[in-house]
């Protein structure tokens, strides 16, 4: 456990240890949850698809493509927990393929139209 106070900002950083240096690491997905065993039913988007949705959420300039800081508020889930849990998913993709995943960015799905 890491330890924070409310509003507190909270500061991450993900390294992807390969002999390979011709690799990319891309934050795709970090969502809270106030329990360690449940990311689907009562959780916060802080990144999702690679769109950030918490206002709080910034990246910093990092020496290495395959190494992401960023950082963001700490918070807690009112009436639930005083803990909060963070799951992130990470996309790893080969240095300029500009058609993979960690080019992207951010990816809005369209809704689709309901039929007659």
């Amino acid at each position: 456990p890491y330890y924070v106070d409310i509003n507190q900002d909270l500061f991450l950083e993900a390294y992807l240890h390969s002999s390979d240096s011709n690799l990319v690491l891309f934050v795709d997905t970090c969502v809270a949850s106030p329990t360690p065993h449940n990311f689907t039913t009562v959780t916060y988007d802080i990144i999702r698809n690679g769109c950030v949705r918490d206002s709080t959420y910034a990246t910093y300039y990092s020496p290495y493509n395959h190494m992401v800081r960023f950082k963001f508020n700490a918070f807690q889930f009112i009436h639930y927990s005083p803990s909060v849990y963070l799951q992130c998913e990470l996309v790893v993709c080969r240095s300029y393929d500009y058609s993979s995943r960690c080019y992207q960015g951010c990816i809005t799905r369209s809704k689709r139209e309901a039929s007659s």
